[in-house]
């Protein structure tokens, strides 16, 4: 119980990190400053959260299918009476 509930602690913790973090690569923060410096009210919040969201998509996925293989290869043992 004490596993399950410290993974999935730490599952929901790793997955709003993200969130709070500015996410640029190179290419991108070279091509916001290049359009801040043609315009002063550029917004990048969109930006950011779509490098955000296509970030957490992988993770999602291979979360998911680490969950499934681990379910099948571990099958449930049924308790004794």
């Amino acid at each position: 119980m004490k596993k399950t509930f410290f993974a999935l602690f730490l599952g929901v913790l790793l997955s709003l990190a993200p969130m709070a973090v500015s996410a640029q690569c190179v290419m991108c923060k070279s091509q916001v400053e290049s359009a801040r410096q043609e315009r002063d009210d550029y917004d990048v919040a969109g930006l950011n959260k779509g490098i955000v969201y296509m970030m957490t998509v992988p993770y999602l996925l291979m979360g998911a299918i680490g969950y499934f293989w681990y379910r099948r290869t571990h099958p449930k043992v049924a308790p004794k009476k």
